[in-house]
């Protein structure tokens, strides 16, 4: 019986991880992103490069030799642990067949798996939030070595993008505030746990970059990316025209030039290429940024507004999942040309990959899934759903809020900075059902 327990155990894992890897394999080769090439070509260039975390790229190269797989192979394996995790410390452990069926709804209605299969950070983002919720809020429940990996995947997580290490940072800080008021349920001890593994998180930034590019430094792009995001809004041009004729300024010069799209200035403009890109213009872009809030403060904030919004709202499976990223096709072909030939056999570089019909699903569950949170939340205070539930829904709500915020308003409002977390929403609702389907008493109560 104990060995058939076990057998069962492994073929419901290694089905969840195949399904999560599904696309990669239907594809013939890991999917690739407009970014994928940055992450690859930081050990090969030795230079850091905004938004492209040298910690990822390692893992990248680590995997090269096996044409990447053992990266998606890894992804795969690690959101189903954490999924696993979800349903035993929710009281919904022991059934295999549980974990199979919500990997099964989450892989159909929702972006999970083209996040594990793709060679891009977004997957730890969301697996990030879910480990520090474990951590903060569940830990009672896991095991030491249990504990151990989450800090260290959290810390990967943090490292892998400046925008998840801010939203780690933040729930974390929401945990420090809910600790003051209800200490019993963010004991100082889980609470210190997700700060260990934020500042294991940092000194990770800081020594990857170091082995790189051979100086202590945080992945660049801060100031850059929201100019972008005042660029996309108007309020650069806003500045310039009021601050111009100004000889420290070299966009004066351009003012009129200038696109009203953040992503063409940064990866498609030759005038920002012409004036030296970040580097040439990194200082004078940082300037315009904090300036810019300072003169235009009601400005900021309606923009803030609306683009927090119109993040909230981006979740749109596979953005850049396309046949053109030109960028990530010269550096495998540079660096690891023995791959190229399978990279361009895949179905997504013959242009065989359309998410017209996925996203007619995937999008309006996303959104179904994100408005239901709320009552999910209101039911539990009301009784009517288990606490822990209740507790879930909060933590959720509150990182699509954050993720929203730190994502469109410090960069600009993408559909794959929204997709990456709208999966936890979704999470929410099978968690809820298993919860009100548990006919045994103990499950109700939340207690086993």
């Amino acid at each position: 019986m104990h060995t058939s327990w076990r057998a069962q155990w492994a073929l419901a894992i290694l089905f969840c991880v195949a399904l999560l890897m599904a696309p990669a394999l239907w594809n013939g080769f890991p999917l690739l992103q407009w970014d994928t090439g940055g992450y690859l070509a930081r050990w090969y260039e030795g230079y850091l490069v905004p938004s492209r975390a040298v910690i990822y790229g390692l893992i990248l190269n680590a995997g090269a030799p096996l044409a990447f797989w053992p990266v998606v192979v890894l992804q795969s394996a690690l959101a189903v642990w954490v999924v696993a995790l979800m349903l035993r410390t929710h009281g919904l452990g022991k059934r295999p067949l549980l974990l199979v069926a919500v990997i099964v709804a989450l892989a159909v209605v929702t972006t999970l798996p083209w996040l594990t299969a793709i060679l891009l950070t977004d997957i730890f983002c969301g697996l990030g939030v879910l480990a520090l919720y474990l951590l903060l809020l569940r830990g009672e429940r896991l095991r030491r070595g249990e504990r151990i990996g989450l800090i260290v995947l959290i810390a990967v997580a943090a490292a892998t993008h400046s925008a998840t290490f801010a939203l780690l940072a933040g729930l974390l800080v929401c945990g420090a505030v809910l600790a003051l008021s209800a200490r019993k349920r963010v004991p100082a001890r889980q609470l210190g746990h997700g700060a260990i593994a934020l500042a294991l998180g940092a000194m990770l930034v800081f020594a990857a970059d170091y082995v790189v590019a051979g100086r202590l430094a945080w992945t660049p792009g801060g100031f850059a990316l929201s100019f972008g995001r005042m660029l996309q809004d108007g309020i650069v041009k806003k500045y310039l025209d009021a601050h111009c004729p100004d000889p420290s300024l070299q966009l004066c010069a351009y003012k009129n030039e200038l696109p009203r799209d953040a992503d063409e200035w940064f990866w498609g403009s030759p005038l920002f290429d012409r004036l030296g890109r970040f580097a040439g213009l990194g200082d004078e872009m940082q300037t315009i940024a904090i300036e810019s809030l300072v003169d235009y403060p009601g400005l900021q904030f309606e923009s803030a507004v609306d683009d927090t919004v119109r993040q909230l709202v981006a979740v749109h499976t596979g953005e850049g999942v396309l046949d053109s990223i030109w960028h990530t096709y010269r550096i495998v072909e540079l660096y690891m040309p023995r791959l190229a030939p399978a990279m361009h056999a895949a179905r997504q570089q013959q242009g065989e990959i359309s998410l017209a019909a996925v996203n007619a699903l995937q999008y309006p569950a996303a959104l179904a899934a994100m408005a239901l949170l709320p009552l999910i939340v209101f039911a539990a205070w009301c009784g009517k759903l288990p606490a822990d539930i209740g507790e879930f829904a909060a933590v959720a709500t509150l990182t699509l809020l954050g993720n929203a915020f730190i994502c469109g308003v410090l960069s600009n409002p993408h559909d794959r900075y929204g997709a990456r977390v709208a999966w936890i929403a979704v999470l929410a609702v099978p968690l809820a059902l298993a919860r009100i389907a548990g006919r045994d008493p103990r499950l109700a109560a939340g207690k086993t």
